[in-house]
């Protein structure tokens, strides 16, 4: 198993990480404990030492499956990362009590690797009026915590604002080679590079989108090399970042298990040809956006309340994966009065369009494709 030290601290990780937030489930919902912890023991025994769960993950039960099935290890022989909901913090004592109740869930008495969830601009406001941080220094210095991160989900501008906020042990971002300019992006990674941030990865694989496409396109990877699965590919592109420590999958069959242990197993960087390969596939999937937006907002807010930008941006992931189930739920969970339908063709939004966009076509066009594909 591939294996990536970290100086800052002493700490050498195997380039796989195991995400715990996609176990195989039961009919009933809950997880398949047999299966899951069939697919951590293998992960295990191949060499893996990073697990990766959350409170919330698995409607609050990832979080005890895990201890449990990791009890039967050496502690100092794997590293256990979990996170801190902070959308569920009222109160300075609540960072304390959720803590704890994570450390009884887990059958621990510390926690590796610490991170503040999901953290947008919203919840760094809030991580420092409660002064979240400030009691997890505490928790740290008791030596229940014993490296303090942060993951991420919003745009460069907060990224930067936080990362460089402080000395960070670790940070956790969204990266993969379609989303170079989406959130922290590339320039997230070379700013925690240039500070000495080491670097964990989520969604290499885009949420599984990465892992297929339309016969033309899973050709030019087939075409080198028949041998590797077409999500070997993205989880190759993420760990050929120098500063990527962890490569975090979150793995729900043991096909996928033995597939990402096949590569990180003999792991092997991207040659110029692959590498060429894959920015062909970026080329023909970004050539599939179907229109110019940027989502720079300057048609907002609409006089009746239609969310352009939002609109725009699932319509044109939608045509650039070809898969409805992928927006399925940002799609179907948006209010009428953001969705095409509400528009009442009052034109301002493409007098503020710098793109020169037919806004008020483009929007007739969403809503019609996706009704249609929401009711196939």
């Amino acid at each position: 198993m591939e294996k990536r030290k970290t100086e800052k601290l002493n700490v050498e990780t195997s380039l796989l990480g195991f995400g715990c937030m996609r176990f195989p489930t039961t009919a009933e919902g809950k997880i398949d404990e047999t299966r899951a912890e069939k697919m951590l023991d293998m992960a295990y025994q191949a060499g893996v030492n990073y697990f990766d769960t959350a409170y919330t993950y698995h409607e609050q039960e990832s979080e005890r499956f895990v201890g449990k099935v990791l009890e039967q290890y050496p502690r100092d022989s794997y590293y256990l990362a979990t996170k801190l909901p902070i959308w569920l913090l009222e109160r300075k004592e609540d960072v304390r009590r959720v803590f704890e109740e994570q450390l009884k869930r887990l059958g621990k008495t510390y926690v590796d690797f610490y991170l503040f969830h999901a953290v947008d601009k919203g919840r760094w406001e809030k991580i420092k009026e409660l002064q979240v941080l400030e009691i997890c220094e505490e928790l740290q210095q008791e030596g229940k915590i014993r490296h303090l991160g942060f993951s991420f989900h919003d745009s460069y501008e907060v990224f930067e604002e936080i990362l460089t906020s402080r000395d960070w042990d670790f940070c956790q971002i969204q990266y993969n080679y379609m989303d170079t300019e989406e959130q922290a992006g590339r320039r997230g990674y070379e700013l925690a590079e240039k500070r000495g941030v080491p670097m964990i990865v989520m969604e290499p694989v885009r949420g599984g989108s990465l892992a297929g496409f339309s016969e033309d396109i899973n050709e030019k990877f087939y075409g080198l090399d028949r041998e590797r699965s077409i999500a070997s590919w993205a989880l190759r592109w993420v760990a050929d970042h120098e500063n990527v420590k962890v490569v975090l999958s979150g793995m729900s069959t043991e096909e996928q298990t033995e597939d990402n242990l096949k590569t990180f197993g003999t792991y092997t960087p991207l040659s110029p040809q692959e590498q060429q390969a894959i920015s062909d596939v970026v080329q023909t999937l970004r050539s599939r956006v179907q229109n110019g937006c940027t989502g720079c907002g300057y048609c907002m807010p609409c006089p009746a309340g239609v969310n352009i930008p939002k609109n725009f941006k699932i319509w044109n992931q939608y045509h650039i994966y070809r898969k409805y189930d992928m927006i399925k739920g940002s799609w179907e969970q948006m209010e009428n009065k953001e969705k095409p339908l509400s528009c009442i063709k009052c034109g301002k939004c493409e007098e503020a369009c710098p793109q020169h966009i037919h806004i008020r076509e483009d929007l007739a066009r969403v809503q019609s494709e996706l009704d249609k594909e929401g009711n196939i």
